[in-house]
């Protein structure tokens, strides 16, 4: 059995072809995932790639490589290695009762093995409750005659057995859509679970799972997958199905290998996470937070602001940054997209909010004319402030930060 290898590297990091059994065929792999995701995770160098904002693992040909977010390129590396998964737990990306997610600062915390553990949980929860049946309609030959009788097949078929009889008719049993899916996921887990702790465990999840068709499940499938009072309990292991399936590429490298990709989008990630501490912040008083709220702009194209801020009368904008400036400025873009958005809002203040240490930043004041939105008449000098927040992630102990949200509204008032 191949031994798996593991790399662990960093967002906006450089990986080389030689470096930690780092091989070719690696690469070549590497480039075609990313060419079928329109080039959004790698930046293609010289014998080797330059990672992006997107961060998690990827694991293919008997080796894993995790990408781990950090804020700060000085920043201590070790600080680092649990965030990503206390970040999605936080997001409730990831259910807290996961064994692998409680041991979150495990050197080597594999995400494969925290997601995988969660599925075969939830699918074991799942049996030990009773998987829901569903009438089907099938047509097969029988030995009595039930439903319809298929004619032309049942000549075809059985011109000599006189004692069967070639129907379609009503089936309720447990092969259904919904355990194809998630069949279907449980065989992409045994590809990858294979000499780890996880394997007896899922061959006893296989085991009790009912025998259901193997079908080529599609992504217009899962997206189309409802539920009812009787499947609502199926909803997370769905989620975690639809995550193991959508991320599975047996052919990205020309079929030799299989690949299993889970990458988050550092930009997103941060923006959820800052909205989440900001509602959990803001829950027991009078301050309304919401987020992706959005105002026609010019045509169809839509003006969204990241997070809305709403304190009595005061509407104030957030707009949540991964990356931080090189320079120690906002980009000119960045500014004339808050104004607009202050514009659009009524808002007075609009922060551009990055991760790092706290830096003393006021607010910077802008006059404009504005105009009545009903007769286009002057209606006086209008201000609006901006400046840029910054917050650390972390606290003094390398955890994430319980506090964010009180210092975030703390930068709103200064």
């Amino acid at each position: 059995m191949k031994k798996i290898k593991q790399i662990s590297v960093f967002e906006h990091q450089r990986l080389l072809v030689g470096t930690n059994g780092f091989k070719q065929e690696h690469l070549d792999a590497l480039l075609k995932l990313n060419e079928y995701h329109e080039g959004k995770y790698f930046e293609p160098i010289a014998k080797g790639l330059k990672f992006n904002q997107y961060v998690g693992i990827i694991q293919v040909d008997g080796l894993v490589i995790q990408i781990h977010p950090k804020a700060d390129k000085d920043d201590d590396d070790s600080r680092w290695s649990g965030v990503l998964l206390n970040m999605l737990k936080a997001c409730g990306k990831l259910k807290a009762s996961s064994v692998g997610v409680a041991h979150v600062n495990r050197k080597n915390l594999n995400l494969l093995e925290v997601y995988f553990e969660l599925y075969l949980q939830e699918i074991d929860g799942l049996l030990r409750k009773g998987l829901v049946k569903k009438y089907r309609k099938e047509t097969k030959n029988v030995y009595s005659l039930k439903g319809k009788l298929e004619f032309a097949g049942h000549l075809q078929k059985n011109i000599i057995h006189k004692e069967r009889f070639y129907t379609t008719h009503q089936v309720y049993d447990e092969n259904h859509l919904l355990h194809q899916v998630l069949c279907k996921a449980l065989t992409i887990v045994s590809y990858f679970t294979k000499g780890t702790r996880l394997h007896d465990y899922l061959k006893r999840v296989q085991l009790n799972f009912p025998e259901v068709s193997n079908s080529n499940i599609t992504k217009s499938q899962l997206e189309n997958i409802k539920l009812n009072r009787k499947t609502k309990d199926y909803s997370y292991a769905l989620e975690l199905a639809r995550l193991i399936i959508l991320n599975f590429s047996p052919d990205i490298s020309s079929g030799k290998e299989k690949m299993l990709s889970l990458l988050f989008d550092m930009n997103q990630l941060w923006e959820e996470y800052i909205l989440k501490q900001l509602q959990r912040t803001c829950l027991n008083n009078d301050i309304h937070v919401s987020g992706q709220e959005s105002k026609l702009f010019w045509g169809s194209n839509l003006l969204r602001p990241d997070i809305v801020l709403r304190i009595g009368s005061n509407t104030l904008i957030i707009d949540t940054k991964w990356k931080r400036p090189s320079n120690s400025s906002a980009s000119v873009g960045d500014l004339r997209q808050m104004y607009t958005y202050c514009r659009f809002w009524d808002a007075k203040k609009a922060v551009l909010l990055y991760p790092g240490n706290e830096i003393e930043n006021e607010f910077k004041t802008y006059n404009t004319d504005d105009y009545s939105k009903q007769d286009n008449t002057e209606i006086g000098r209008i201000e609006h402030q901006c400046k840029m927040g910054f917050v650390s992630v972390l606290d003094e102990f390398g955890n994430l930060d319980i506090q964010i949200g009180n210092k975030i509204l703390k930068l709103l008032e200064d």
